[in-house]
Parts: structure tokens; C-alpha cells; sequence
């Protein structure tokens, strides 16, 4: 969200956070809120624009769980794929990833943000859904709410469901008569089709594409390529097929929606400086179809990180090599990196796959080289490989100039999805076969300079790795093509459990509620 209106900040995050469904039949949960007497009430509110525009943008709020705080979903599924280990301090920083990592977490060790936050963006969503109808505006604005609220909580609901499976499926607030307590989990197929049908009846409401002021919010775009995603992982090829080609075009070309490949793979993951006279000339590029807002305006300090209030990108700083330092030598050409936490550090399997790509070096930092060469020292953690992520390092010209910690304001935009990732899902969902998948194939190879491969599953297989490492995609690709279990082995994964997570604990007591198998 390029424009003011949607620095992740203020009164829309504040009044909403306390109204949402964040636990069932727990302490801290929605029925707790509304019995008490200073709490918020949602009846004086969405009386107007401003004000359903507050709402809608603490809808939005929910997407930095990608890659904001400690339990950001990026860092987390990186650390269980094969390309990643969860690094970190020691074994024992951060029971949830270092449980990802070697696949023995648990309902106890599993973080309840992924259940929570997720939970509290569609309860968000519901009030949009429920309370912008009858606010004084525009009525193709309030159509227009409604819609991207209802994208927005479709995709939240995919989240969940692959993440954990059997979920309860809630599409209206939660008040003090509601028997929560019981609400059942829905089947999976009931949760897919309730937000295929949702998406479908929103794009028409939806803006075709972004003005100047509304960079990074939903447009026509966006909903057909989540709902081409969710196909996918519904297992409706021909239906994700068909929405990805909308979203697609011409491979190599410029779509309807303006989406088109970025000629610089390595400009996505880079970051202007606030002094540059473009700072934000990084963001949102012709690539970018979901992208998450990063900002250190909002001074994010250690009192709110992690909570919901933070606005930086926490990836940075935690892939970022330990007591990192550039050695006192002429000519010193290592990247001058903001030392951080060390989580995610790189397979060595995953850099011998990716050798002769012109694509690894954007991908992974050789640290043991440059130490080697004595230009850097920096001090080895847990599961320490010598090689980092890269994408998202921070360096210290990009610490901010703002007051907070500069480890927790980072600029980093993460992109959620983006168009060589569409197009490789739709050349997936073609039966890896034919003359457009074939099309969708070399122009992800041809951007980087690589020439034509015969496209095959396997092949679409391999290019999704090497295009989109570490952005948090490469566990679910496993588990969707069923290589999890053969992949993942040497960490421990176990078939007919893995797949899906463990229930987090505390969402269990007094409800409804069952474990999933084997936790």
C-alpha cells in the first residue's frame, strides 16, 4: 500500500485488534471483549467512507504476517523445506521454527499466531462485510470494500486450510448469544468451495487495476491469480488454468492487468535508500501482484513487535549472519550487511543445485567464501553452512534514519505472489504439457538469460525452486506435488502427518474442536 492511507498504523489496527476471533473458548477471545464494559462497539462505527476505509484497512494489517514479527510465515516454512535448516541462535531459538526444522513440533510448541492472526483478519473481514452495507457512501465504494474484504478473507481462510487442514469456517461476527465454543471444523472441500464462490462473485466489483493512490490493494488481478492458487491447491486444474491466463497474458508480454516481468531479476529484492530521490521506486514493480507494505514510519519498537503493531520486515533481520564485520583491508568489496540473527541459513544440497543458474548469487550470500578471501568475519550459529539468504539481507545503508530499533524497521517489501510465480502454477496446471506451457516456462528462463528446457512436471518442478527460493514457497510446493515425504526425510518429515500442521493447544480446551492425526 504505496500511499499514506495504508501505512499499516493507527486507528483502524487499534479499535479492530480487541474484535477479533483470536482463540475459541479461550481467555483473550472475542467474548471476553464485548463483555467488557470500555470495549469497542462496532454499532456507533462504519457510519461513513473514512470510516469503513479505517476498517478495511485493518483487514489488509493481517497480510504482514508473511513476513513481519518473529513468527513470520516466510522464515517458518523456509526452515521445514529442504533448501533451508531453521538456524538461529542455538537449537533452541524459537521452539516453533526449530520444531519446523527437524519436524517434531507439537500442539504445545506450535506458534497459536498462525491460528490467531489469520482468525482475526476474517473476523476483520466479517465486520467489513457485515457493517459497510449500511455506512453512508459511494455505492460502488462500498461495493468495491466489501469485495477486496472478501478476497482478502478468502485468502486468509487458504492459509488456514492448508496449513491445518480441518478448520471451523466463520463467516459472520461472533457475538455473546453464538455458542463458539462448539463452532465444528468444516471439511476442507466445504472451506474451498465457500472461497472460490467468494472470490468469483468479488472480482467484478473490483478495480482493474491500481490508481496512483492504491498501489498493493486488491485489483481484478490479484483475486483471479489467489483464486488461481487456490484451484491449484484444490486440485481444479482447468479452473486454474483458466484464471492464471487472465492474469498472464502473453508469456513475456505485458498482461490486461499491466503485469509483466521485471528484465533485472535481481531488482525484486532490491531496496532504494531513503535518501534516494525515488525511495520507493523498488516497490511495486510490473512483477508485483501481491505485495505486503513494509515501513519504518511507524518506529516499531520491542513493546508492540510481534504483536500485530509492528510495521518492518522482520525477515531482514533474521537472516542476516551473526556479528557480521567487514575486515580492515583496501578495496574491500564485501556488502557491508547489518548483523543479525542467522535463521535460515542454506542447504549445501540446495547450492549445488542451483551451480551455473545466474540466479544463486541473488539467492545466496557466500559468506565462507568472503571470509576465506579475508575480507569478513562473522560468528557461526546453529545449523551454520556459510551460505545465507540473500534475498532479503539487510545492510547498513538501509538502516533506518527513524527512531526505533533498527532491527525491527526495515523497509523490505515482501512480494506474496508475483507473475513468473503465476506463471510457472499455470504452466503446472496445463498438465506440464503444450505449446503455452512451454511459452510460461522459457520466459522465466529467458529473463535470466537461460535457454529453452522441454516442459515437463519435473522441469516446472525445478524452475519453481530456483526462481522462487526463499520466499516461502518451496514447502507447500512439496506437499501439493506429494515429494514432501522424499524430500524432506532427512529432517524427519513423516507421511500422512506432516502435511498439515498441529492445532495449536490453547485453541483446543472446551470446544468443539479435534487434533489433526499424529499430534
Amino acid at each position: 500500500m504505496k500511499n499514506k492511507n495504508f501505512i499499516y498504523k493507527g486507528l483502524a489496527v487499534a479499535f479492530l485488534t480487541g474484535l477479533s476471533f483470536t482463540n475459541i473458548g479461550c481467555s483473550g477471545s472475542y467474548l471476553d471483549e464485548v463483555q467488557n464494559s470500555g470495549a469497542f462497539s462496532t454499532d456507533s462505527y462504519f457510519k461513513n467512507e473514512q470510516q469503513s476505509f479505517s476498517a478495511l484497512i485493518s483487514v489488509y494489517d493481517v497480510l504482514r504476517k508473511y513476513s513481519a514479527g518473529f513468527e513470520n510465515t516466510v522464515t517458518f516454512f523456509n526452515a521445514g523445506s529442504d533448501d533451508f535448516y531453521s538456524g538461529g541462535g542455538s537449537s533452541n531459538d524459537g521452539a516453533g521454527i526449530q520444531g519446523m526444522n527437524n519436524y517434531m513440533i507439537n500442539p504445545n510448541t506450535m506458534p497459536a499466531s498462525y491460528w490467531k492472526d489469520y482468525y482475526q483478519g476474517i473476523a476483520r473481514a466479517n465486520l467489513v462485510i457485515e457493517k459497510v452495507p449500511g455506512a453512508t457512501m459511494n455505492e460502488d465504494i462500498k461495493k468495491r470494500y466489501i469485495a477486496e474484504a472478501k478476497v482478502l478473507r478468502s485468502l486468509y481462510y487458504f492459509e488456514l486450510v492448508r496449513m491445518f487442514g480441518n478448520i471451523p469456517l466463520i463467516l459472520k461476527s461472533i457475538t455473546v448469544s453464538d455458542d463458539y465454543w462448539h463452532i465444528p471444523q468444516a471439511k476442507p472441500g466445504d472451506v474451498y468451495a465457500q472461497i472460490e464462490s467468494d472470490i468469483n462473485a468479488a472480482i467484478p466489483d473490483l478495480m482493474m487495476t491500481p490508481g496512483s493512490g492504491d498501489k498493493g490493494r486488491i485489483t481484478q488481478g490479484t483475486a483471479r491469480a489467489i483464486l488461481g492458487k487456490i484451484y491449484l491447491y484444490d486440485k481444479k486444474m482447468p479452473e486454474a488454468a483458466a484464471q492464471f491466463a487472465q492474469v498472464n497474458g502473453t508469456p513475456g508480454g505485458t498482461s490486461q492487468y499491466g503485469y509483466k516481468l521485471v528484465a533485472n531479476y535481481a531488482d525484486l529484492f532490491k531496496v532504494a535508500l531513503e535518501t534516494d530521490p525515488d525511495p520507493n521506486k523498488y516497490k511495486f514493480l510490473s512483477e508485483s501482484i501481491l505485495e505486503v507494505m513494509h515501513t519504518n514510519k511507524g518506529s516499531s519498537d520491542w513493546g508492540f513487535w510481534g504483536q500485530g503493531k509492528d510495521e518492518g520486515n522482520s525477515i531482514n533481520v533474521m537472516v542476516g549472519p551473526r556479528s557480521y564485520s567487514l575486515k580492515n583491508i583496501p578495496n574491500n568489496d564485501a556488502p557491508d550487511i547489518y548483523s543479525g540473527w542467522a535463521f535460515n541459513t542454506v542447504t549445501d544440497n540446495f547450492v549445488t543445485f542451483m551451480q551455473g543458474d545466474p540466479r544463486l548469487d541473488v539467492t545466496v550470500f557466500n559468506a565462507k567464501k568472503l571470509v576465506t578471501e579475508g575480507k569478513i568475519s562473522y560468528g557461526p550459529a546453529f545449523a551454520d553452512t556459510g551460505y545465507f539468504l540473500n534475498k532479503y539481507l539487510p545492510t547498513n545503508a538501509l538502516k533506518s534514519s527513524l527512531p526505533g530499533p533498527a532491527e525491527l524497521n526495515f523497509r523490505q517489501n515482501y512480494i506474496a505472489i508475483r507473475l513468473a510465480d503465476t506463471y510457472l502454477m499455470e504452466a503446472e496446471a496445463l498438465g506440464a504439457t503444450g505449446a503455452r506451457a512451454q511459452a510460461l516456462l522459457d520466459a522465466v528462463r529467458a529473463r535470466v538469460g537461460l535457454s529453452s528446457v522441454p516442459v515437463s512436471l519435473q522441469a516446472i518442478k525445478d524452475e519453481r525452486r530456483r526462481e522462487l527460493a526463499g520466499e516461502g514457497h518451496r514447502w507447500f510446493d512439496l506437499v501439493r506435488w506429494g515429494d514432501a515425504p522424499s524430500a524432506l526425510a532427512f529432517k524427519g518429515f513423516k507421511a500422512n502427518k506432516n502435511e498439515i500442521l498441529p492445532i495449536p493447544f490453547n485453541e483446543l480446551p472446551n470446544t468443539s474442536l479435534k487434533q489433526n492425526p499424529g499430534y
